[in-house]
């Protein structure tokens, strides 16, 4: 292959994943698969179709040209919706093409009232409520004058959803803070309603808070990391298992990522690996050169601390991490050779690299590392 690695997004673990979702959420209500930072990494071309196959009829996007990918691999009936930026003649696009977006200003708001009105179809809006998130949405002050503006032109839009984002609904230091955003969204709700405006669906839970405040799944959830085998935070997993008497994870993980040793060499004892003097060869070694870098999202963070997988057996990173590749210990693998598979994060055997195991070694969460993943990295379905 051209590429010096790829990743793999395992069917069978997606169908578990998606089964314990909607044991959780049940049958009432509708499930939105969030597949914005390039499906957590996991590739929208790729995941979109794989998600489909397994029912999801809705998606939820952060921007427009997520929405344009998404659109060009979905099935004619699946939904699609914008939670963030569109404007201009994205913003048309999405109302020529039934794509529901987010209203959360007055400016998009009359933009999109006039797009729709001059291509004579209804704009698919969500009114997002600002609820103490402080980042978007409609609050006391403006939401009066979009009230307004919806009830004087109701002939241009379908109200798809009243909307809004809890603020850390994963950690637990967040608790009262989230509770005052449902009681805000519960009050600002009775203020639309009362104003004539009912909405399609009501929806305001990610992963973590559909887990932790579960009267607020409402009619719509918007599933994210949950989907791809990972809990929002080790609380969130903590909270699941409390009382129950299995304790094991029920979610799988889809996401492996693979390279093979490009080159094996020897180094002597004392001599130093790659740039400066962070690795002293502490015996002879049987070293093997890896194409991946941080260029590819192997964090520089990871130098003599990183950890991969080569014939089920865990060898270690020597050195810096470079742009393009890592260096491995191979003394402890069996007859060693290039062409050998080097698992980065998944299984060989009975051994795991975690994305969770990155996380901790470098600080980072889990929707990092994995939304840094390059695009160009190929995904393949197993």
């Amino acid at each position: 292959m051209f590429e010096t690695s790829f990743i793999e997004l395992n069917r069978n673990a997606l169908k578990a994943n998606l089964s314990f979702i909607r044991d959780h959420i049940g049958d009432e209500r509708k499930l939105s698969c969030v597949v914005k930072g390039n499906a957590y990494g996991h590739g929208i071309e790729q995941y979109v179709p794989l998600a489909e196959a397994e029912g999801v009829d809705h998606f939820s996007v952060y921007s427009a040209d997520e929405a344009q990918r998404v659109f060009t691999v979905n099935k004619s009936n699946t939904e699609i919706m914008i939670m963030g930026a569109v404007d201009g003649d994205a913003l048309k696009w999405a109302i020529e093409n039934g794509i529901e977006f987010w209203v959360f200003e007055t400016e998009r708001l009359i933009e999109a009232l006039k797009f729709a009105e001059e291509l004579g179809i209804k704009a698919k809006m969500h009114l997002e409520l600002e609820t103490g998130m402080h980042r978007t949405g409609f609050d006391d002050t403006n939401l009066p004058k979009a009230i307004s503006l919806l009830k004087e032109n109701d002939q241009f839009y379908e109200l798809k959803g009243l909307c809004t984002h809890f603020a850390g609904a994963e950690s637990i230091t967040n608790f009262y803070r989230v509770k005052e955003q449902i009681k805000v969204f519960k009050r600002l709700v009775k203020k639309v309603e009362r104003s004539g405006l009912i909405a399609e669906r009501k929806h305001a839970c990610c992963s973590a808070a559909a887990l932790r405040f579960p009267e607020m799944m409402l009619d719509m959830v918007r599933v994210g990391i949950l989907q791809y085998g990972f809990w929002p935070s080790v609380e969130t997993f903590i909270e699941y298992t409390k009382g129950k008497a299995e304790k094991e994870d029920p979610l799988k993980r889809l996401i492996s990522w693979k390279s093979k040793v490009m080159s094996v060499k020897e180094v002597k004892t004392g001599d130093y690996v790659g740039y400066g003097t962070s690795y002293l060869a502490q015996r002879d070694t049987v070293m093997g050169i890896v194409p991946v870098g941080y260029g590819h999202g192997f964090t520089r963070s990871l130098s003599n601390q990183g950890r991969a997988l080569v014939n089920g057996t865990r060898v270690q990173v020597m050195g810096t991490v470079n742009m393009n590749c890592i260096a491995i210990d191979l003394s402890d693998v069996s007859h060693p050779k290039k062409g050998d598979t080097v698992t980065l994060i998944g299984y060989d055997g009975d051994l795991e690299v975690s994305v969770a195991s990155f996380s901790e070694a470098t600080n980072q969460l889990n929707y990092e590392l994995l939304t840094r993943l390059p695009i160009s990295i190929p995904r393949i379905v197993v």
